[in-house]
């Protein structure tokens, strides 16, 4: 007999009942496994529930907790109560398949098709990637509301971001006739600021990357509007006819989310492409985001949450606190190691073998920064991962043994559980993607804004071995660039409670085994590894007690930020030019402040070019790396030290070191791995060029960063002698070509200009080889600093900087001037030493 339960009584159904946590009680076809929920996912819907009708929630929940599950429990709470239609957005496609397992377990109807009837009626969550909400073609709109939202869950919130990043991003390649219209009217703006980088893009230079001055930007955005839209204009019609040029996609897709506010964006040049990206990602092009509301971010639990607003546009006002779990011991299992911290002396190729040797017993995966550094480790990898086969990578990590995997630059975004990655590995600095990334890590090297940044990547790449409280990972942290960073003053306070007091706990374990050699490790890791009790025990028990932070932290400076970029979008540059001006005046860092003294003098110039340039000149005087103003900033002549070599290199070491010993063994190391032959490094190489000559006792510039004019690095070495430096470290040619040399050619004739003829100096070309091709004109006295010269220099230096940790007082001038003799390192014979003569082809 057939029971109609329509005429039962009770309408607790999974398509009536409000509350997520009853709804999972009511889930009539969800897989046993999901018998129970787990307690943080109850503690985070009942706090949502509470919270469900602001406008934006912020859920912190520690990777492998359960967000998923959370998210679409929240999505179909939302629908329930007639808050749809709803959208679930992950980070890439491959990720909208395991939403769609876990919807299927739990019985949850979804789709991926936008046009979906039961999406828009508000009876399936639309799940999708971000690039198809975010892009110039979005099916949801472009500066139009064609399917409205009413709830929306961005998980894995910061991995999302950077995707709208780029998507927000303008790419114009070199070989497009756009390109070169471009760079016919910027040409002159650009030589103004430095006539070497124009050379350079001439020259097609890998390593330069050039900002447009605003005030040219300004001057001529009538004309580059026309440049843009005719180019879009002409690829629409030829897309339309199937004939598109691939290398406008980039244009196709921006066009109409950045043609309202051209004026707001910055433009860079390089030898490969132009780049052009607004100040602050303008969110409003898609009114379906804007327009919906209820607006749910859910991430790992990041320190800084100021992406938010730069990115999404939140109020943070808005926002009292992050949604969390009451405690964060809901984290995997992780051991943290730092070999050269353990040990200077242990190298990259130690660590690379010993880890090939681990990989022939568990799963090794190794995240590096570029395509440059996964060659490092071309000849033990199994398998090197990059955009085109990640995911078919990640699947045979997560179905069996692989050994040593290698990933380029993928520090979010996936999740490698129990045995996939059973030892991840965070080889060098993460580097940054986009051209104005590089523009602003140069001009804030070393700030704490960029330390920040740098530490939220790291940790994001530390959370890829761990998907639950069951999990276990041993974490290793390599490369001398990046520990160093790991010891600035205040970083280890970036990352999250948990991460800190793992790194506490391993630590503690680093302390019983200082000086061991990297073999003597495979006992420590096989401590987590072999899933010893003692070890598990101190392993939980340092998270047990903790809880979540749930403050939501924004940085005010990119609080106001936003909120300046948002009123110069309505033309209100009164009030961006107050919101800039505030940050100023509470900034104390100088090159954090001359970087927003040059932004504040952009918002000036819309309606006060004179007050721009004086503000700008300002600017100049905090941070030598800004843009500068028209009229110039007078060169500044590098002043002579007084006194000996070994006085000089005594005062600095004391002043940056305070006779820390291990901290100096680790900036030392630091700076001597950044002094490599590779490409695309020239301004990090260019900085520590010049901060060796401070450790060494001599004094130094970087004239054309700093002044726009001259050599790359200038040296004073004592007794008005001079080193003119040209570095050429991302060379590739086995000669000399002609572009450098009359580079150097030409900064022989600047130091000639600035310094009487009282100053001596030798002109010196850092670069891989000692040939001058045929077309060149070497100057008789220029030396070159090789390959093997530089090797040795970096022997010598690593050599001195020991022998003076291990005496352990760097205010004895005596042993310091014996060091610096004893390694070749004294001004009188560092030349002969270091450098050889030329050859020209």
């Amino acid at each position: 007999m057939k029971i109609n339960f329509d005429m039962l009584d009770g309408d607790n159904s999974a398509d009536t009942v409000l509350n997520p946590r009853e709804i999972f009680s009511v889930l009539p076809k969800k897989d046993p496994i999901y018998n129970y929920p787990r307690d943080v996912q109850t503690e985070v819907w009942n706090k949502w529930f509470d919270a469900r009708t602001n406008q934006y929630n912020v859920i912190k929940m520690n990777t492998g907790s359960g967000k998923t599950v959370v998210g679409l429990l929240i999505l179909k709470s939302c629908l329930n109560e007639g808050k749809g239609p709803a959208v679930y957005i992950v980070p890439d496609p491959y990720l909208v398949s395991q939403v769609f397992d876990e919807a299927k377990k739990l019985g949850i109807e979804v789709t991926n098709d936008q046009e979906s009837i039961r999406f828009k009626k508000g009876q399936a969550i639309l799940v999708i990637n971000v690039y198809k909400l975010f892009n110039g073609k979005s099916a949801f709109g472009v500066l139009e509301n064609k399917i409205p939202i009413g709830s929306i869950i961005i998980d894995d919130a910061h991995a999302c971001l950077d995707i709208t990043e780029s998507q927000f991003t303008m790419e114009i390649p070199y070989s497009t006739e756009v390109y070169e219209k471009l760079f016919t009217t910027f040409k002159s703006a650009l030589a103004e600021q430095s006539d070497t980088g124009i050379l350079e893009l001439e020259a097609e230079s890998p390593t330069v990357n050039m900002l447009v001055p605003f005030w040219s930007w300004q001057d001529n955005i009538k004309d580059v509007t026309g440049i843009l839209y005719e180019a879009f204009r002409i690829e629409e019609e030829n897309s339309r006819k199937g004939k598109a040029d691939k290398n406008y996609d980039s244009l196709r897709f921006s066009w109409q989310l950045l043609k309202n506010c051209l004026s707001q964006c910055s433009c860079i040049f390089g030898s490969d492409k132009i780049e052009i990206s607004p100040k602050c990602v303008p969110i409003n092009s898609i009114p379906s985001f804007v327009d919906c509301k209820r607006k749910i971010f859910m991430s790992a639990t990041l320190a800084d949450d100021s992406i938010l607003v730069s990115h999404f546009n939140i109020n943070a006002d808005e926002i009292k606190a992050a949604i969390t779990p009451q405690s964060s011991d809901d984290i995997g299992d992780r051991m943290i190691l730092i070999p050269q911290e353990l040990n200077p002396d242990i190298k990259d190729e130690d660590i690379k073998d010993f880890l090939k040797e681990e990989s022939k017993k568990h799963n090794v995966v190794v995240i590096v920064p570029s395509k440059y550094r996964s060659n490092f480790w071309r000849d033990s990898c199994d398998l090197l991962l990059t955009a085109s086969n990640l995911q078919e990578g990640i699947t045979k990590l997560k179905n069996g043994h692989v050994g040593l995997v290698v990933m380029v630059n993928k520090y979010d975004g996936i999740d490698l559980a129990k045995e996939a990655c059973e030892i991840l590995v965070i080889d060098g600095l993460p580097d940054v993607r986009r051209k104005i990334d590089k523009i602003e890590q140069g001009i804030l090297f070393g700030t704490d804004d960029s330390l920040s940044k740098v530490i939220q990547r790291i940790e994001q790449g530390m959370g890829r071995g761990i998907r639950s409280k069951d999990d276990y990972c041993v974490v290793f942290l390599m490369g001398r660039t990046l520990i160093n960073h790991l010891y600035v003053d205040g970083a280890m306070d970036k990352f999250t409670p948990a991460t800190k007091a793992q790194i506490k706990l391993s630590d503690q374990i680093a302390a019983q085994v200082r000086g061991v050699n990297i073999g003597d490790l495979k006992d420590v890791i096989n401590y987590s590894l072999m899933r010893n009790t003692s070890w598990i025990s101190k392993s939980k028990g340092v998270l047990v007690h903790l809880k979540y932070d749930a403050s939501f932290k924004v940085n005010p400076v990119i609080k106001k930020q936003r909120e300046a970029f948002n009123a110069a979008l309505i033309r209100d540059y009164h009030k961006s030019v107050q919101l800039i001006n505030e940050t100023v005046n509470a900034t104390t860092e100088l090159k954090s402040r001359g970087y927003l003294k040059q932004q504040l003098a952009e918002y000036l110039y819309f309606y006060d070019q004179q007050e721009s340039h004086v503000t700008l000149k300002s600017a100049v005087n905090d941070n030598h790396l800004v843009l500068h103003p028209l009229e110039g900033i007078q060169y500044s002549k590098l002043q002579r030290f007084i006194g000996s070599q070994a006085v000089q290199a005594s005062g600095f070491l004391t002043q940056k070191y305070n006779n820390n010993s291990n901290k100096y063994i680790l900036g030392i190391n630091k700076l001597l791995e950044q002094l490599i032959f590779k490409p695309e490094s020239a301004p990090v190489f260019e900085e520590a060029c010049k901060e060796l000559a401070f450790y060494l006792g001599f004094s130094a510039q970087r004239p054309e960063a700093e002044f726009k004019k001259g050599p790359d690095v200038l040296w004073e070495v004592g007794n008005l002698e001079y080193l003119v430096i040209e570095c050429k470290n991302g060379a590739t040619a086995p000669t000399i070509n002609k572009h450098d040399c009359n580079q150097l050619n030409g900064s022989i004739e600047w130091f000639e200009e600035k310094y009487d003829s009282s100053c001596r100096f030798t002109p010196v070309m850092i670069h891989p080889h000692i040939v001058f091709e045929y077309a060149s004109s070497p100057n008789r006295y220029i030396r070159i600093i090789n390959t093997e010269k530089l090797e040795l220099l970096k022997s010598k230096v690593h050599g001195f900087a020991k022998a003076l940790a291990a005496h352990g007082s760097f205010s004895d001038t005596k042993k310091i001037d014996e060091l610096l003799d004893t390694y070749s390192l004294k001004a009188s014979t560092f030349v002969q030493e270091y450098t050889v003569g030329f050859t020209v082809r």
